[in-house]
């Protein structure tokens, strides 16, 4: 890796999408017409693991769902967030505290504080781009 990571460059967000196979998914839905059940669907079609988050759900894309991520009991390399821009921060404290190897928060979801402090702790970071359409691109090179 040469010279220090940035938000939303091009070599942070291949190297998540390289690297980063296990992703909990905070807000995923079992709605289909929810963009974070479209997304993780195309996901988990693309051979990531994939592990729902959200309090209110059981089991989603036939995966338990998690209350918290601390309440996950395997290792999470990415955190992508479906959480309002306002709720975002909370997700990416606790991506720190667990030791995810990185964060992204999606397409509108928008928090340059919560960022900072997700670079600063080491992990990669991408806010306001759409998982799904960055693994097209990655993937139709």
């Amino acid at each position: 890796m040469k010279g220090e990571m940035k938000i939303n460059d091009r070599e942070t967000i291949e190297r998540i999408l390289r690297e980063c196979r296990t992703i909990a998914v905070v807000g995923l839905s079992s709605n289909p017409w929810r963009p974070s059940h479209g997304v993780a669907s195309y996901m988990k079609r693309n051979g990531y693991r994939i592990i729902p988050v959200n309090p209110n759900e059981h089991e989603v894309l036939g995966e338990r769902s998690y209350a918290s991520l601390r309440d996950v009991p395997e290792k999470i390399e990415l955190v992508d967030i479906f959480r309002r821009s306002e709720e975002a921060g909370k997700a990416v404290d606790e991506a720190i505290r667990i030791g995810a190897k990185a964060v992204w928060l999606q397409e509108g979801v928008i928090d340059y504080a919560a960022a900072e402090r997700a670079r600063a702790a080491g992990l990669l970071v991408v806010m306001d781009r759409c998982w799904l359409k960055e693994h097209a691109k990655w993937k139709g090179r």
